[in-house]
């Protein structure tokens, strides 16, 4: 393994032991256990933090609770021009945070740089938003009053981040709360606290600069029982949970056993459907990207690729040449495509589908196996693998996340539809045509059933400008664009009587 350069680390003040809980600028100092943040990509300790435990956790919460009180009564455009000003702070930091995202977590440099221009994309998304946090006006059937809707801020948002996009989704989360007038308390995945660290360090100048609350912005370095005690705690109105489905399942029970609010943004089993009709040059990279971006850690990887038989040989036949071009090493290193999984339990993980797949009479069409060598010490690197397999193998319905691809035959565009909605999960999908029927079958109420549907893109990559999110055990949350931002909100409807006379709805007489 050629000697990585790390210096993006000290530009980031990310030093060798970091503290775990911050309160804006003021860093707690945390009891709980320390653990080490392990590079996938060379096997290097890049640092330590200390996890917090539930006395730090409470001091966190009680000053974002304070901050609150302030924070929202500050007119919303003003609260975008700090957004638009946390915006540039990331952009003069850029490379420096995009290259520890991909030595933390492995992706790719240009992936990293992506996740970072994501960040940056939402920030511009929320300055604009700050001015069209719109309500309605309402006819009353009433003489001499007026109704309206209006939205306040909820409170604390507390956000639950997952390893695979280690900035960008608290990003999407915290950038609309902060313009909503929340605050925020954020608990990162535990295998990469070092970006959320270097987030609080950049973001927290822009705060002090404007000489506004600690408390909006919070960091929590915890394990699964912080999260659980989030997940609980009836201070935070809102809480927004990345991760998989069955980490889902817990928190949600947990916020709806106190009647809270929750976005979740969970599994993902990303079909990709190839018609006849469909123009191979652009159906590969789609699917080469999708299936390989991140290593397979994305939520939207695609998984499953359906083939109208009268392509599947073809299609075959390209994807096993386009394999053959995939570059595996060093994320750091713009000539490769692909880093390593997370760590040795993704590596496990990969393997036992392997294993499972194979058991269930999976054909191997490229062959996997994990990466040895000089270049691949850390014992993370895995070789992407395809298997052509049949609808009614159990394992197309699970979620590994890995670069597993399935190769799925079929006759005609219902049955293509059925195999990609015959999965637990529902989040993105995406077909392949030129032919406008199939396109608009596809979109349809007919069609699929996730909550992205592309055509002629593939299922990964989103826009911010979007709702993102999914159906079933995907969670049903939306963050990002579009109306996203009501999730953050309470609606309120407001009637207003401007006469001199009490008359009631409904016509209701009530005289004494």
């Amino acid at each position: 393994m050629t000697l990585i350069d790390t210096s993006f680390l000290s530009e980031l003040e990310i030093k060798k032991e970091n503290l775990g809980a911050a309160i804006g600028p003021k860093w707690i100092s945390t009891q709980g256990t320390s653990i080490s943040s392990i590079s996938p990509v060379d096997a290097s300790v890049i640092g330590t933090a200390n996890l917090a435990t539930e006395k730090e956790y409470n001091q966190v919460i009680k000053a974002a609770q304070e901050a609150f009180l302030k924070w929202r009564l500050i007119p919303a455009p003003q609260r975008g021009e700090i957004v638009r000003q946390i915006g540039n702070a990331l952009r003069v930091e850029k490379l420096a945070l995009s290259k520890l995202v991909s030595y933390e977590m492995g992706k790719s440099l240009q992936e990293g740089m992506g996740e970072v221009q994501e960040m940056i994309d939402i920030c511009d998304f929320a300055v604009g938003l700050s001015r069209q946090l719109y309500g309605l006006t309402i006819h009353s059937e009433r003489p001499a009053h007026r109704m309206y809707e209006q939205w306040h801020p909820l409170g604390v948002v507390g956000i639950i981040s997952a390893f695979n996009f280690p900035v960008a989704v608290w990003a999407w989360n915290s950038m609309l709360a902060w313009v909503c007038g929340d605050v925020c308390v954020w608990k990162p995945s535990e295998k990469v606290p070092l970006t959320a660290i270097a987030c609080q360090k950049i973001i927290q100048k822009v705060f002090e600069t404007n000489d506004v609350p600690a408390g909006i912005c919070c960091l929590v370095i915890g394990d699964a029982k912080i999260g659980k005690i989030m997940a609980e705690d009836s201070r935070i109105p809102l809480i927004s949970a990345t991760g998989s489905t069955r980490m889902g399942k817990s928190v949600a029970a947990s916020v709806g056993a106190r009647l809270g609010k929750s976005i979740l943004e969970l599994g993902g089993n990303n079909a990709m459907i190839i018609t006849a009709n469909a123009d191979l040059e652009i159906a590969i990279p789609s699917a080469v990207f999708g299936a390989l971006g991140t290593a397979g850690q994305r939520c939207t990887s695609t998984r499953r690729l359906l083939i109208h038989d009268s392509q599947f040989e073809a299609m075959k036949s390209k994807l096993i040449h386009a394999y053959q071009q995939i570059a595996i090493g060093n994320p750091l290193d713009e000539q490769n495509h692909m880093g390593p999984l997370i760590d040795q339990d993704a590596v496990k993980a990969y393997e036992s589908a392997r294993i499972k797949i194979i058991a269930e009479g999976g054909k191997v069409v490229v062959e996997g196996g994990v990466l040895t060598g000089n270049e691949y010490t850390s014992g993370c690197y895995v070789k992407p693998c395809i298997y052509e397999m049949e609808e009614y193998h159990q394992m197309i319905c699970e979620e590994t996340f890995a670069p597993i691809l399935y190769l799925i035959k079929y006759k005609n565009l219902d049955e293509a539809i059925q195999i990609q909605n015959n999965v637990p999960q529902g989040l993105s999908s995406a077909i392949m045509t030129n032919n406008l029927r199939e396109s608009e079958l596809f979109l349809s109420h007919a069609g699929s059933d996730c909550g992205i549907a592309n055509v002629n893109i593939g299922t990964s990559g989103a826009e911010i400008g979007g709702a993102f999110g999914g159906e079933k055990e995907t969670g049903g949350g939306r963050e990002s664009g579009s109306d996203s931002w009501k999730a953050y909100m309470r609606r309120q409807t407001n009637t207003i009587n401007y006469s001199k006379e009490l008359p009631l709805a409904q016509g209701i007489k009530f005289d004494f």
